[in-house]
């Protein structure tokens, strides 16, 4: 909670969501949230509130949970988290024992300020309510996160001090503290251990032995508390002078950093050092707001305000100083309750080298057993390994995104080469691998052109004809993909497609015939530039073997060889407008599906001699035909066999036909 701004958050959400629920589901959650993985996961850089809250919401969208559950398993993984990413021995060191632990956890964010700039921490301050229970009062600039606390403190309790903790919320209400509106919520919290049922923060307060468990961060560990003579467990206190005191000058030069004020704000005593920082301190009578502003926690400066925060790390402004920079001193507030008198004790907060240039403050002027001299130098170094680490992040990020614009691109050029090549052709190159002819005994092979496409190049220019074919190609090339047939070239205006290569099939003839049928209703949909009328086109289908393979260096192309390619084509340029012209062979391997077929008379084939061929006009029903000779032909179903007739393969029959391809007897 103490980094909520920072991306340190969302990961802990993206790593919690994937741990427990999977990648497949963060992914959806991203999704809804509207962040983008690469930018709004940046460890050491900033978001706003929204963009948490954002996230936090999609989280409980998306796993249909109430957002008060979202928040309290947040709370509990939160604390699994930081042990497991390097604040382990910072967390368990923070308190022997719970009250302790929640006491400093100001201090804490105090510490971490100094790494996480600009960050907006919560405050915890506790006491011990009437059934000697922990009371733990939160205070917080984000209204509704109470539910991160709950599953925070069981957390801690489970993890660091091995205890059940039982938490209830109290009260909850709003406060104006420094002009701003926080909310604070008060918890209730039992903490019960293996060894006894309650545990209490009051202490121990009887005469008998007691044998107690102390539950801290390095193990348990037994104590003994018996009656001692009150005098005998401070021996300090009997060797004492009764007399004893320090002069002002001696406590002013011992804490140079220290402010003492009454109930009233009327500073009584101030250290050397914060004397001479202005003339304002030469007054007789000094208020504190005329000298001082409280610059956290963020409240109205008051004895009340300041006793609700009284564990936390102040940083008080000296204002009106000589140098250009105020100085801010961070310390700790004491209630002296016998005088009723509140003390500072504090040290410049300085975080850099930088700041004591700007301040006008030396290292000298700072008291040796005072820790900031170390915390300068240690920081100094830290803020230089953040701002490495810093860079490193959004370098790693950008080395991402670049990663997935070169797979993007390469998915692209991939895709590419995928429609001018097989795949299987096409990673074989990519491989530095040589690409053999292969044979493949049975495969449909379908070609088409445009009737009268040479009248319509003509009359009309070149443009008009390159659209024309586009318009027609792109409508087939998506016929393509629905049908599982893979197109090899075309040529001006004739189609090529094939089913069988490059991956061997058995079912290869019914995707082209479908094919085949639907690229006629669709050559229908585009019109001729010379007559603005639906173009027509010849279609020619047969089956047979082929060998296929790689043809070129510079580049190639993926080509089929063999007789079953001619007979083909001779299918195409004997048909009619409007048809489909199938072989014997390609007749034969639809016998077992339902298409509709119309025998056409024997026919001289170019090359081939006499064929019996046929006409492909539809799959169950029969589809729209065009007006010529044979639109009264009856239709015959290939799954109803044809008595009389027999196709021998690999055999010609010079008294039937010429074909070397088939015979039909």
């Amino acid at each position: 909670l103490f980094i909520c701004q920072y991306g340190q958050i969302h990961c802990v959400v993206r790593e919690l969501v994937t741990v427990k629920f999977g990648q497949e589901t963060w992914e959806t959650i991203l999704a809804e949230s509207g962040l983008n993985e690469d930018d709004h996961f940046l460890v050491f850089n900033q978001y706003t509130d929204d963009d948490t809250f954002q996230l936090v919401g999609a989280v409980a969208k998306c796993l249909d949970l109430p957002l008060t559950t979202v928040l309290e398993v947040f709370g509990d993984y939160f604390l699994t988290y930081c042990l497991r990413h390097g604040y382990d021995k910072m967390l368990r060191t923070l308190g022997s024992d719970m009250w302790n632990f929640i006491q400093n956890l100001d201090s804490l964010h105090s510490l971490l300020a100094l790494s996480y700039k600009n960050i907006t921490p919560p405050s915890f301050r506790c006491e011990t309510g009437p059934n000697k229970e922990l009371l733990l009062h939160y205070y917080t600039v984000r209204p509704g996160l109470y539910p991160i606390v709950i599953g925070l403190v069981q957390a801690v309790g489970r993890d660091i001090f091995k205890q059940t903790a039982e938490i209830t919320v109290l009260e909850q209400s709003t406060e104006e503290i420094g002009g701003k509106k926080q909310e604070h919520t008060v918890f209730q919290v039992f903490y019960i251990s293996s060894h006894f049922n309650s545990h209490s923060f009051d202490g121990c307060k009887t005469d008998e032995d007691i044998t107690i468990e102390r539950l801290s961060p390095i193990g348990a560990e037994t104590v003994t508390a018996c009656p001692v003579d009150p005098i005998q467990m401070c021996p300090f206190k009997s060797s004492t002078p009764a007399n004893f005191q320090l002069s002002s000058e001696q406590f002013c030069s011992a804490f140079p950093y220290h402010i003492i004020f009454d109930a009233e704000l009327n500073v009584k005593q101030c250290g050397f050092k914060i004397k001479a920082l202005s003339s304002v301190f030469s007054q007789p009578v000094l208020k504190m707001k005329q000298a001082f502003q409280i610059i956290h926690p963020n409240m109205s400066l008051s004895i009340l305000n300041i006793k609700k925060f009284i564990n936390s790390v102040f940083f008080i402004s000296v204002l009106k100083t000589k140098e250009k920079k105020n100085m801010t001193l961070k310390g700790q507030m004491i209630w002296l309750e016998d005088s009723q008198h509140m003390i500072f004790i504090g040290s410049p907060r300085i975080t850099s080298l930088n700041e004591l240039l700007e301040m006008n403050v030396y290292l000298s002027d700072i008291p040796l057993y005072d820790v900031t001299r170390e915390l300068v130098l240690l920081n100094q170094q830290r803020i230089a390994e953040i701002d490495i680490a810093k860079k490193l992040d959004e370098t790693t990020t950008e080395l991402k995104k670049t990663s997935k614009a070169l797979e993007s691109e390469k998915k692209k050029t991939d895709m590419l080469l995928y429609q001018m090549l097989p795949q299987k052709v096409a990673n074989q190159l990519k491989n530095g691998q040589q690409v053999e002819a292969e044979k493949f005994d049975q495969v449909t092979i379908l070609f088409s052109d445009i009737v009268t496409f040479t009248t319509i190049s003509a009359a009309c220019s070149p443009l008009d004809i390159v659209n024309m074919l586009n318009n027609l190609y792109e409508r087939f090339d998506n016929l393509t993909n629905q049908h599982g047939v893979y197109k090899v070239e075309t040529i001006g205006d004739a189609y090529m497609v094939v089913c069988g290569v490059p991956e061997s099939t058995k079912n290869h003839a019914p995707p082209v015939a479908r094919f085949a049928l639907d690229m006629i209703q669709d050559a229908a949909q585009v019109k001729s530039p010379k007559t603005g009328k639906p173009i027509q086109i010849r279609v020619g289908v047969h089956t047979g073997p082929v060998v296929a393979g790689v043809v070129g260096v510079k580049m190639p192309r993926y080509c089929l060889f063999g007789d079953t390619v001619n007979t083909a084509s001779r299918m195409e340029s004997h048909g009619l407008p409007g048809r489909i012209h199938i072989s014997p062979t390609t007749y034969h391997d639809l016998k077992r599906h339902e298409f509709l077929i119309k025998r056409r008379e024997e026919m001289h084939i170019k090359g081939k001699g006499k064929m019996s061929t046929y006409f492909l006009v539809g799959e169950k029903h029969p589809m729209k035909e065009p007006m010529d000779a044979y639109t009264q032909f009856a239709i015959t179903k290939t799954n109803v066999p044809i008595s009389g007739a027999r196709i021998i393969y690999g055999h010609m029959d010079p008294g039937k036909m010429a074909s070397k391809t088939c015979s039909v007897m």
